[in-house]
């Protein structure tokens, strides 16, 4: 499971120009869903952005979490964080979970990132939206959770 996070003072998204969720300051989170994730990662996942401390306080530039501050989260589904691109010139998306399962785990994850921190809103799955942020910083995290290993 990828996850793309940006600190952001604003943040919306609109399907054919409508908005469908929007935010103050908080975190944009564009979350990729890979073949062999499931909920371990998502949980991970979860905790790690909330408590990720990349805001402000009087004496530090990154000292604070989302908690921390009481911000708002948007999670939007991004399918295209799960590209390859080391060979050619076009992005392989190959490791990209299918998306009837993939949606079950993003709504999983939301429900786990929920669990903890209640000020969430979410993008569209599987829509063409357009995304509009304030980033502010600017900061850009990118967190990753990899399956843990089969054991035989």
């Amino acid at each position: 499971m990828k996850a793309l996070l940006q600190r952001v003072t604003s943040a919306h998204v609109t399907v054919d120009q409508t908005m469908v969720s929007s935010i103050g300051s908080g975190v944009l989170v564009f979350l990729a869903v890979l073949k062999g994730d499931g909920p371990d990662q998502a949980d991970w996942l979860a905790n790690k952005i909330v408590r990720y401390r990349i805001f402000p306080s009087e004496d530090r530039p990154m000292d604070r979490s989302l908690v921390d501050i009481e911000g708002d989260a948007l999670v939007v589904p991004q399918f295209t964080l799960a590209a390859q691109t080391a060979r050619g010139n076009r992005p392989d998306f190959s490791q990209a979970m299918a998306p009837e399962e993939a949606r079950d785990l993003f709504e999983y994850f939301v429900t786990s990132l929920r669990s903890i921190h209640p000020k969430v809103k979410v993008g569209s799955f599987q829509e063409n939206m357009q995304v509009s942020l304030v980033n502010d910083g600017p900061v850009t995290i990118f967190l990753s959770r990899e399956p843990a290993p089969v054991q035989e």
